[in-house]
Formats: structure tokens, C-alpha cells, sequence
């Protein structure tokens, strides 16, 4: 008889005992939810770029539309005469402000470069694209456009200078075109050696630009 008695006071301890860690359980559980709820951040809004940033955003851009050659050399002397005024312009109106921009010239700027930044994107998507060929003159013409591509990514070379060396790299190649055009598609000896000679032109003046005193210096 005791033995019973036993057994049927120890089984309610072990019921009342599970229900106990199960209610544990459950509250530990809703616990942690409410915890993981509570603890949910909003990520703030990303500051805007500064006028600095946005330029060499868009340097950065017209460097890799350069390389890939989704933009000719004409293109890109376009392009990069815009920069140059956009940058003029600033210029001009930090000197006329004790260095800084004002508020409304700030968004000024901000508009034009949005107008660039639709250029650049639409002149890398139309249909022109630089076409060098497998022949020595193209390869030349090859060369020169990765080196001023490179100027521009390292900011070695402004605006305004590469907007002459792609200037003088769009003349160079219409007149590889023409001569072409003239003479069934090919280059006659004396026409490859006038090519060579105005792209060794050309190279001192890479080489000159980017490795002179103006850079692309950067401004808040």
C-alpha cells in the first residue's frame, strides 16, 4: 500500500513539473520574438553626392565608355567640353564666393550634370561605337584611347584636355575614313605613313597632358 501511495503522489509532480518548463518554453519563445520585433532598424537615406563626387562620377563613366569603346573619339570630346565648362563655371563661382558654392548655385550644378549624366548614358548606347579593325593604324588608334581612358580613371588628365586629345584623335581618324573611302577600303603606303607620323604627334601629347601639373583636384 505504500508503494501505491508513492507512485500516485509522484506522478502529479512530474505533470505539474513538465507544465511548468513547457509554460517556460512559451514564454521564452514569445519572448524572443517580441525582442527580434523591437529591435528592427530603418536604414537611413544615403547622403547625397557631393559636387565633387558627381564629377568624378561622370569622369569615371566617360573612362569606361572610352576604353570599352562604346564611345568614339568625338563623342567623348563632346562630353568632355561640357565637363570642362561645367567645371569653369564652378570655378568662377567659388572664386566669386569666398570658395564656397551657394545653395542655389550648388543645385545649378547638380542640374546640368543630371542633363550630362543623360548624354553620357544615351552616347553609350547608340549605335556608334569606336571601330579599329585588326591592322596596325587601328591598333594605334586602340592604343591611344585605352591611354587616355586611363588619364581620365586617374584623374591625370582634366576636362578640357582630354576634350583636345579626343579632339585631335576624331581628325586623325576622319581622315583615316576618307583616305580609306578613296582608295577601296585601304591605306596606301604614304597615306600609313602620315597616319604614324600625326598619331606619334598625338602620343607626345597624351604623355604631356598627363604627366603636366593639372590634375583633376577634387572639391567639396
Amino acid at each position: 500500500m505504500s508503494f501505491q501511495f508513492s507512485k500516485w503522489i509522484v506522478m502529479p509532480a512530474a505533470v505539474l513539473l513538465l507544465g511548468t518548463v513547457a509554460m517556460g518554453q512559451d514564454t521564452s519563445s514569445t519572448g524572443s520574438t517580441g525582442s527580434s520585433t523591437q529591435g528592427t532598424t530603418t536604414t537611413a537615406p544615403a547622403p547625397k553626392p557631393t559636387i565633387a563626387q558627381r564629377k568624378e562620377n561622370q569622369q569615371d563613366r566617360i573612362a569606361n565608355g572610352v576604353q570599352s569603346g562604346q564611345l568614339t573619339a568625338g563623342e567623348t570630346s563632346k562630353l568632355e567640353t561640357k565637363e570642362a565648362a561645367i567645371n569653369g563655371e564652378t570655378r568662377a563661382d567659388r572664386a566669386a564666393n569666398g570658395g564656397k558654392l551657394t545653395a542655389a548655385e550648388k543645385q545649378q550644378v547638380n542640374q546640368q550634370q543630371n542633363q550630362l549624366s543623360k548624354q553620357i548614358y544615351n552616347d553609350k548606347h547608340n549605335a556608334n561605337t569606336a571601330q579599329y579593325g585588326n591592322s596596325k593604324v587601328g591598333q594605334r588608334q586602340e592604343n591611344q584611347q585605352d591611354r587616355i581612358a586611363q588619364g581620365i580613371k586617374s584623374g591625370q588628365l582634366t576636362a578640357g584636355e582630354t576634350a583636345k586629345l579626343e579632339n585631335q584623335q576624331k581628325g586623325i581618324n576622319q581622315q583615316v575614313k576618307a583616305d580609306r573611302a578613296a582608295n577601296g577600303g585601304k591605306l596606301t603606303t604614304g597615306e600609313k605613313k602620315q597616319v604614324n607620323k600625326e598619331q606619334n604627334g598625338a602620343s607626345k601629347n597624351i604623355y604631356n597632358k598627363k604627366h603636366n601639373a593639372n590634375t583633376q583636384k577634387p572639391k567639396k
